[in-house]
């Protein structure tokens, strides 16, 4: 049985290996497809709590669309948590730097 971490030391991949535990054999029938697509209707569920819910909703929405994306990588094969590391773990992937210099208007 999977425990879970203590609050302060949940990491990215506890929360792959939590979702993976929990739904791996419906989100592999699924697919990348279908799971994305539950994926946008999240994200779309969150742009709706960030204009008019209430902070506990906007929170609930905020973990949905992180469950959906960690289900994506595991059926992806992708580490969340070596995929940032790799990305951001340097700094800012367009400037380098570890507090972002890139301008207002670019995208880092």
């Amino acid at each position: 049985m999977l425990t879970m971490a203590a609050p302060q030391t949940f990491s990215l991949a506890d929360l792959q290996q939590l979702i993976r535990v929990m739904y791996s054999s419906k989100d592999e029938q699924r697919g990348i497809d279908g799971t994305f697509m539950w994926l946008m209707e999240e994200i779309g569920e969150l742009a709706a709590a960030l204009r008019e819910g209430p902070k506990e909703e906007l929170a609930k929405e905020f973990a949905d669309v992180l469950a959906w994306l960690a289900t994506i990588a595991n059926v992806a094969g992708i580490d969340l948590q070596q995929a940032v590391l790799d990305k951001y773990g340097q700094g800012c992937p367009g400037c380098g730097q570890m507090i972002c210099q890139c301008s207002l208007t670019e995208k880092p």
